[in-house]
Order: structure tokens, then sequence, then C-alpha cells
């Protein structure tokens, strides 16, 4: 993993297909199932600190930031920061606490999948 903080612009075109989308689907209520299909049987997600496993566990996530929050998401960069790792950066504007954040998207791949994904900010 790179510890490199610098960041490409974002640009969907260069990134794996599970993670531009992924990110073209953030926040988009009605997409939740396409999101889930992008994820390995066996995935793990850490959100605000919090780790949810396995495709039942992305799916309760998924349905609980839905229901809880209304946000709009802005890829604005990217990076590989290994072979099968890409991080992006988004800036996010909602009804959460705060209104505004950017956050950091760390994906780990496998075969074709979203093995592993860590939001933060």
């Amino acid at each position: 993993m790179s510890q490199n903080d610098t960041f490409d612009a974002y640009d969907a075109t260069s990134l794996p297909s599970p993670v531009a989308a992924y990110m073209a689907a953030q926040g988009a209520e009605h997409r939740r199932e396409a999101l889930v299909e992008l994820f390995t049987s066996d995935a793990h997600v850490t959100d605000a600190g919090t780790d949810h496993r396995g495709l039942d566990g992305v799916r309760a996530w998924l349905d609980r930031t839905s229901a809880e929050y209304t946000y709009t998401t802005s890829p604005t960069g990217q990076r590989q920061d290994g072979p099968n790792v890409w991080t992006t950066l988004a800036h996010l504007e909602g009804d959460f606490p705060g209104g505004v954040v950017d956050l950091t998207f760390r994906f780990e791949l496998r075969e074709g999948r979203i093995s592993r994904l860590v939001i933060a900010p």
C-alpha cells in the first residue's frame, strides 16, 4: 500500500469496473441491490468504525445508511495503492451530522468484486 497522500483527478474510466460502479451508485437508494452484487460473498466493509461482514452484512449496512440520511456524492480523486487496491476521495453533502464531509473509500478487489471496503474521513 502506498503512503502517498496525493490523489489524481477522479476518472471513472480508468478505475476497475466494481470501483467505478460503486462510486456511481453511491447514495442512490434504488441501486442498493446492484451495489450488493459488486461485493464478494465474504466481503468486509468498515464504515464509521463499524464492521459489516458478508453479503447480508453489506445489505444491512446499505439499508441502514440509505434510510438514515440523504446525501450527494461527488468523487474528486483517486489513486492505485497496489495491484488490487484502489482509493477514491469523495465530497459528500447531505442531512447527516455536520452536513459536509470528505471521505476516502479504500477498495480491495478479488476476482472482479469488492472484497474489502474501508470508508473513513
